[in-house]
This record gives structure tokens, sequence and C-alpha cells, in this order.
């Protein structure tokens, strides 16, 4: 063997430890994002029908599910600044993961104020460790891409989404319908939750230090680019039912034949959806660019139409599947679509801003809609709100592809 084919040897080699190394942090952190949503996103399904249970009218549970996502989205400005400036990544994932706790005290709570502040408590936990989760998944993942990182990680966390309402709907179903029962079981996927964290923090926790220091320069600052893009996502979130409205319809479809054990099955089937759709969505995504996020703004109109027009159970669940695909591309090839237009150093600062803008959406946003539903509003009003932000959407989209493609000439 001749020395420029033995060095092409080892090169190859280390190549393929690093992939494989990369590929072991990715299912590491999905197996933790894993459990995490057996507990969090078994109790979202059940959680609208629990506030209705409590008294709560739709305009509250939309409010309640907006305010929920802003404040988880909002304090991310500040978390993902701060990992960035402190490297701390660990610490705020910790802290995150460690207040899912309040979702099994959720069976305490004897009013929908109380069951409100632990559903808040949950989303700001997820304002602490997101920044810093996704930049972490974002730097081991440098050798795979990060639409194939991002899409495989969504895939395991999807894994837990689908577990967790099937497991809380066999619950609500053998314990007829008892919510405490059902809330306190969540300790136990909890408890192995913050292990596997344990484990995964000991096993890659080295390799997520950022060594190079942020210099004054455009190589380390946000352009416009990631704030159109940003603002894309905006207007296509804010034109998006959210969730907990579709399962609110369902539960009062349903309340009269004493079936409401379905609507975390209806959920589940969301997540089923969005498991599905995510790691296609990231081969996708690496291959073609932000060009494939204009199909999740084009279907963003069907949920709530479904939704709207609907007075059958089966409107419902097929406003849920397409959900579930929006889903699966906003969980996987969104967040990844950051990494392409911002530099490592400043990372978890631009998922801090976009989450945050993607927050306000949701609280605006599922204002507007509980108010919508509330009022009875005329279809067309609704369509014309629906059609008109993801239009603009996917113009702010094609706008950011555009000012992405100046900025790396000027580079």
């Amino acid at each position: 063997m001749n020395q420029a084919s033995a060095w092409g040897s080892i090169a190859m080699k280390r190549s393929s430890l690093s992939s494989r190394s990369a590929y072991v942090a990715i299912v590491l952190l999905g197996i933790v994002s894993l459990m995490g949503d057996v507990v969090y996103e078994g109790a979202r399904g059940l959680v609208p029908d629990y506030l209705f249970f409590l008294g709560a009218t739709a305009l509250i549970v939309g409010l309640v599910s907006g305010l929920g996502e802003f404040l988880g989205y909002i304090i991310r400005l500040g978390s993902g600044a701060l990992a960035d400036r402190t490297r701390a990544y660990w610490f705020f994932m910790f802290l995150g993961y460690g207040l899912i706790l309040s979702i099994p005290l959720l069976g305490f709570a004897w009013s929908w104020e109380i069951a409100i502040i632990f559903i808040l408590l949950e989303r700001l936990g997820k304002g602490f460790r997101a920044p810093a989760r996704d930049t972490v998944l974002s730097i081991v993942s440098k050798d795979v891409g990060p639409g194939k990182a991002f899409g495989i990680h969504e895939l395991l966390d999807q894994v837990g989404a689908v577990l967790g309402p099937l497991i809380v709907a066999m619950l609500m179903f053998y314990t007829l319908n008892n919510y405490q029962e059902t809330f306190g079981f969540l300790i136990l996927p909890f408890l192995i939750l913050i292990i596997v964290l344990i484990v995964t923090r000991k096993k890659i926790g080295a390799r997520t230090y950022v060594k190079e220091k942020a210099a004054p320069g455009k190589g380390n600052e946000l352009g416009r680019s990631f704030y159109v893009y940003t603002f894309a996502v905006t207007l296509n979130t804010l034109g998006l039912i959210p969730v907990a409205l579709i399962l609110f319809k369902a539960s009062a479809l349903l309340e009269p034949i004493n079936q409401k054990w379905l609507v975390p099955l209806i959920y589940m089937l969301v997540q089923g959806v969005d498991a599905a759709i995510a790691p296609i969505a990231g081969l996708a995504f690496d291959k073609y660019g932000i060009n494939v996020l204009v199909l999740p703004f084009v279907v963003s109109v069907f949920p709530t139409l479904f939704t709207i027009v609907g007075t059958g159970l089966e409107y419902l669940i097929s406003a849920s599947i397409f959900f579930g695909f929006v889903l699966g591309m906003q969980e996987s090839i969104y967040r990844a679509a950051v990494s392409r237009f911002a530099p490592i150093q400043v990372r978890g600062t631009a998922y801090g801003i976009f989450n945050a803008a993607f927050g306000t959406a949701f609280l605006v946003g599922g204002g507007i809609f509980g108010l919508l539903f509330d009022i009875s509003a005329p279809f067309m009003l609704i369509l014309l709100f629906v059609v008109s932000t993801q239009a603009l959407a996917t113009v702010a989209l094609l706008g950011a592809r555009r000012a992405s493609k100046t900025e790396n000439k000027r580079r």
C-alpha cells in the first residue's frame, strides 16, 4: 500500500469513528427526549379534557395552550444566550428536564387555576432545556448532517410522544377516568428520564463544549436571513390551529357518550404521524434545503379547516393527521434550518430568538383561535385569516432563502 492510500485509509477510519460516535450521541439524546415525551406529551393529550373537567372554557384552554408555549419559548431568549455565554449546556438541560416533575403533580390540582400553574411550570422547563439541547445536538451531529440528526432525534422523541398518550389512555380507561391516578403514574417514567440523562451526560458531555471563541465580525453574527426565516416560521405558526383546540372539540363531542378516554388516542395519532414524517423530512432537508418548508406551510391550512367545518369525529381525526404532518416538520427541519443560518458561537442565542418568536405566535394564535371558537366566527373570516397568514409566511420563507444566498456570497 502506497503512502497516499495509507493516509486515505486512516482518514476513512477516522471519519467512520467520528460518524459512529455522532450517531451514539444523537440516539442517547433522543432517548432522553423519548422519556420526557412519555411524561409531558402523554399528559398534554389529557390536559384540555382535564381543564374542561375542572370548568375551563374554550377561550381559557386556547389561551393556556398559547401562554404555555409562549413562556416556554420566550424564556429561551435568555436561556439560549446564557448557555452560549457560560457553555453550561448540561446545567440548563438538567434544570429543564427536572421541571417535568410538575406533570405528575397535576393530579393534585383542585381547580383549573392550580392546574394551569403546573402546566406552565413544565413549559418553563422546556424553555430552559431546549436551546441547550438543540445546541448540543447540532454540535455532536456535525459529521452526519443537521437534517438527518434532528430527524432521528425527532423520531425517537415521537416514540415517547406516541407511548405517552397510549399509556395515559389505558390508565384513564382502566381507572374509570381517574385523573389523579393517571397523572400520578407518570412519576415512574420521570425517574427513568433523570437516570438516562445522567448516563447521557457521562457518555457524551465532554464532546459538547464549544472551544472556539466568538470574535467580532460578520462570521459570528446573525444575519438578515436568520431573522427573515424566523419571521416566516412565526407567521406559519400564527395561522396554525393549536392541537389543544382540536382535542377540546373532540372532548366536547365524546362527552355525551362517555368515551373521553379516546381523546388521548387522537393525540397519539398526531404524534404517530409526527414520528413517521420527521426522519423523512430530515433527509429531504439535507438534500433540498429550506425549499422543503414550503410544503408544511401549505399543509398548515388543512387542520384548521377540518376542525371548523367538521361535525363528526372523522373530521377531527383528519385534522389531527394533517396537524401531525406539520408538527413532524416543525420539530425536525424547522429547528435544523436554524443551524444553516447561525454560526456555532451564537447558535444557542439563535435558537433562543427563534423559539421566542415561535412561542409568541403560539400565544397569539391560541388566543385568536380560541376566541373564534367561542364567538362562532363565520367560516369565511377564519378561512381568510388562515390562508393569508400562510401565504405571507411562504413569501417570507422564499425571501430568507434569497437573503441567505446573498450573505454566503459576501463571506
